[in-house]
């Protein structure tokens, strides 16, 4: 059994899991849980996680940052709770997390409705009301018609307040895949296993969480010379790693070949599901808004918040489900079955940044245009087998394996640690409280800045 004060610090990483610390203060972190347990560390591990800690908000002078450090959470149904139960006797008063819990909305609106005669899903207002008749045959003659359609009207906006509900935290899981891949679904239990998986996994995911700057070159990379510090020590102690909780994350042959077939069997089924579940999230973006596909640049009416969050999900549990196939030895599925990558959407002022600066559309574009659309392919109404893919890349002049089109990921060399900047809509500033300045005068969103931005242009 770890320490009450090791425990605690496991506790604070797995949390970081689903939220978006920046990687010097998780660095922090891993840094207190090796004192705690009294670990001899590396030279080479404790001067790369130094190197980081040294930015951590616990040592800066200001300790503040302007950039949230959580994604986005839905607005829960609390008001709409609290409102049920001043009308229904059935409903009584609820803690606040109720609000975010799909569950008990939904048995609220279910017990409610038995109140007035109403069914789940009857939510027409013309036809699934009940007339004076059926009311007094029901039991509720001494209820007014005034009430009575206060009361309808009241749960058929909670049951569309739970469909939106869902609909976002659905959304919100997908960005943390996208980013983390299935580090925000980690249990407690595999993620504590080992404290030196715990820590790689934890900091590697801070690292993904980091959002995208606005440039017109290459995003940072993730994984960087204190996540390969990290991972040296779980190279040293193979025996001892947690080799399963890792593959949730860094899914590359050597994590791989520790895990066992029923574990990557495991991993496998997850990620088939999330396919299906982001391809149904792709398919309705397109077709409510057909994407100008040739040149994945933003038009008007382009929902390109859910399409860049659902592609950067899809290319993810792509990459994951690549890396498995090929691992359990799956070639004929991989030839007869080869999806392929989904582009984000470019915002307009990017790509003419791009042409400007003498460079032009990425070289995927022109493939992922060629190929069939994924939920196409999924559904089994198009092939895309890989002499597809790889007739597609040779056309457009593409490594089709190097380009991660016909075969996982290529694993990649550490790249040296840099500071997280302080982003204000992708732009870098350099001062955490000018940042939080400008974004509260609306500087570089695109819409009109507010007098108060004056003062500090």
């Amino acid at each position: 059994m770890p320490s009450p004060v090791v425990e605690q610090l496991l506790r604070e990483l797995h949390a970081s899991l689903t939220l978006r610390k920046r990687p010097e203060d998780v660095a922090r972190l891993i840094q207190d849980l090796h004192a705690a347990q009294g670990a001899d560390l590396d030279t080479a591990t404790e001067t790369a996680l130094a190197k980081a800690a040294e930015h951590s908000l616990r040592t800066l002078w200001h300790g503040y940052t302007s950039m949230l450090e959580e994604f986005a959470r839905p607005v829960g149904a609390q008001r709409q709770l609290a409102r049920a139960s001043s009308l229904f006797t059935s409903v009584p008063q609820l803690p606040a997390d109720a609000g975010d819990d799909p569950a008990r909305i939904e048995a609220v609106i279910r017990r409610a409705g038995e109140e007035i005669g109403r069914s789940y899903g009857q939510n027409d207002f013309g036809m699934d009301r009940l007339n004076r008749a059926e009311r007094t045959a029901a039991g509720l003659g001494e209820i007014s018609k005034r009430r009575y359609n206060k009361r309808f009207r009241m749960l058929r906006r909670m049951e569309a307040k739970l469909a939106r509900l869902l609909h976002e935290q659905h959304r919100r899981e997908v960005t943390m895949t996208g980013k983390g891949a299935l580090a925000h679904a980690l249990p407690y239990e595999l993620f504590a296993a080992d404290t030196d998986s715990a820590a790689f996994i934890a900091y590697l995911t801070s690292r993904g969480y980091m959002r995208s700057v606005f440039t017109n070159g290459r995003q940072r990379q993730v994984y960087d010379e204190v996540a390969e510090a990290l991972f040296e020590r779980l190279r040293n102690a193979p025996e001892r790693t947690c080799w399963y909780a890792v593959a949730h994350v860094y899914p590359t042959d050597e994590v791989l070949a520790h895990v066992s077939d029923e574990d990557l069997t495991r991993l496998l089924i997850r990620w088939n599901r999330i396919l299906r579940q982001v391809a149904d999230l792709l398919e309705d973006a397109w077709n409510r808004h057909p994407l100008e596909r040739g040149t994945m640049i933003v038009r008007r009416g382009d929902d390109s918040s859910t399409w860049n969050q659902a592609a950067q999900a899809w290319n993810t549990a792509r990459a994951h489900w690549f890396a498995l196939m090929e691992e359990l030895g799956q070639y004929e599925i991989l030839d007869r079955f080869c999806p392929g990558k989904v582009p984000r959407l470019m915002a307009a002022d990017v790509a003419y940044w791009h042409r400007m600066s003498g460079g032009g559309l990425h070289p995927d574009t022109y493939v992922w245009a060629d190929l069939p659309l994924p939920w196409e392919v999924l559904r089994g109404e198009k092939e895309c087998p890989r002499t597809l893919v790889e007739a597609v890349c040779a056309r457009h002049r593409v490594d089709p394996v190097a380009g991660a089109w016909t075969a996982p990921r290529p694993t990649v060399e550490a790249v040296p640690f840099r500071r997280t900047p302080e982003l204000v809509h992708g732009v870098v500033v350099a001062d955490p409280l000018m940042a939080s300045a400008l974004r509260s005068a609306g500087v570089f969103s695109g819409k009109g800045k507010r007098a108060a931005a004056q003062e500090w242009m």
